[in-house]
């Protein structure tokens, strides 16, 4: 496993719970002073059966350490996020005795999209999902909060090329799909088999060298008037049609 350099804050009551279930580091725990919340009540609990420290604190303090952003009455200080290898991928579909499910995203920037497509990833189990180490959002506390707890459960992997990624993927006997304005149909598209799925940039869409790399391209057909989805949203269209396809 990989760690990033820095340390990170986990905020929200659902994240919270869902790193305290897990084998996250979690250094300390605030919560508000004086809540009546259920929700605080069980995270609290939770913190003391692995004895971590609970400090009650004022909203104020809340608000300071997550820079404003609705912490729902409790910010975790945790260990910097750890990130997978391609192997640990492999080793999670074996186990799990399926074909290898990857999503691969090209330089998504935007944080929310991140978290949005995690929550979806482990929706549908997706074994994992790939990104690259620059010009792209890394795990943050804004992914963590935005996957609502799925950052926990989908490990993410952090390449330098994602091209000799792809590459190294089609060895190992994996079809990569794109997306594009031009291709197949999704709706008509079957995952079985070993898979990749590529995202690309919220702008630019993938990048050429990368798309060249695509076994074959997927379009998402559109009557509107306005010809572009989300990233998050075209993502989740995709792993969703993969899932069932896949008959699980």
């Amino acid at each position: 496993m990989e760690k990033q350099l820095n340390n990170e804050t986990i905020i929200g009551r659902h994240p919270a719970i869902a790193a305290l279930k897990s084998n996250q580091t979690i250094n300390k725990v605030f919560v508000q002073a004086n809540s009546n919340s259920d929700a605080i009540a069980e995270i609290v609990t939770k913190a003391r059966k692995r004895g971590i420290i609970v400090s009650q604190v004022p909203k104020s303090k809340l608000d300071q350490m997550c820079d404003n952003q609705n912490h729902q009455g409790v910010v975790l200080k945790v260990a910097a996020f750890e990130y997978a290898t391609l192997d640990d991928l492999f080793l999670r579909a074996k186990s799990k005795n399926e074909d290898p499910l990857f999503l691969i995203l090209d330089g998504i920037e935007d944080p929310h999209n991140l978290g949005s497509i995690l929550r979806t990833a482990d929706a549908v189990g997706i074994h994992g999902i790939i990104i690259p180490k620059r010009r792209a959002v890394q795990l943050t506390a804004t992914v963590a909060k935005t996957s609502t707890g799925a950052i926990e459960y989908v490990p993410v992997v952090r390449v330098t090329n994602l091209v000799q990624t792809v590459k190294q993927l089609k060895e190992k006997g994996l079809w990569v799909f794109g997306t594009d304005m031009k291709g197949t149909d999704f709706r008509k598209w079957n995952a079985k088999g070993p898979t990749a799925m590529v995202i690309g940039n919220e702008g630019k869409g993938i990048s050429p060298l990368l798309k060249k790399e695509c076994d074959e391209m997927l379009t998402i057909p559109m009557v509107g008037h306005v010809q572009s989805l989300n990233a998050s949203v075209a993502a989740s269209l995709l792993m969703y049609q993969a899932f069932t396809s896949r008959g699980v």
